[in-house]
């Protein structure tokens, strides 16, 4: 790999994809992510992405551990930069598939107004054409947005 950090946002946007799909690759993130120790407000909610990804894969004496972990560093994320939208697609990526019995899903209505809208101010958004798709195709595809605002999302080039 050419980055000589492994912090950046395109190596942990590939290594958090790598790891929502393959339990290996999710243990690899959760290692790199775990050795992180600054205060990058991004690079936090990576963290707390691998947290939740860890509790996926975890037995489920030890799944609520990590998704409380998670929810604490995914809080401190926002607390440092509340305007990202990168934070609150990952916030609203873990909780909107939390059960809803835990209690830790009550950012989900928050950080999906917040993108939608972020999304329809592109390409003033603050996201680059690939952070901006995929946070489009996460919302359309899973059903975060209405039918009439899922039109008006196709209509923006990324």
């Amino acid at each position: 790999m050419s980055d000589a950090n492994p912090y950046t946002a395109a190596n942990l946007r590939r290594q958090y994809q790598l790891a929502a799909a393959d339990k290996q690759a999710g243990e690899k993130f959760h290692q790199l992510m775990a050795a992180y120790t600054q205060q990058d407000a991004v690079v936090l909610a990576y963290k707390a992405a691998a947290e939740a990804i860890r509790a996926r894969d975890a037995s489920m004496f030890n799944k609520l551990t990590y998704v409380q972990n998670a929810s604490k560093q995914f809080d401190q994320a926002v607390k440092l930069d509340a305007d990202n939208a990168e934070i609150r697609f990952l916030r609203l990526s873990v909780e909107s598939n939390l059960p809803a019995f835990l209690g830790l899903s009550q950012h989900v209505d928050e950080d999906r107004q917040f993108l939608i809208k972020t999304l329809l101010s592109h390409p003033k958004s603050g996201l680059d054409a690939e952070s901006f798709g995929l946070v489009r195709s996460f919302l359309v595809e899973r059903g975060h947005v209405t039918d009439a605002q899922a039109q008006q999302l196709a209509r923006i080039a990324g």
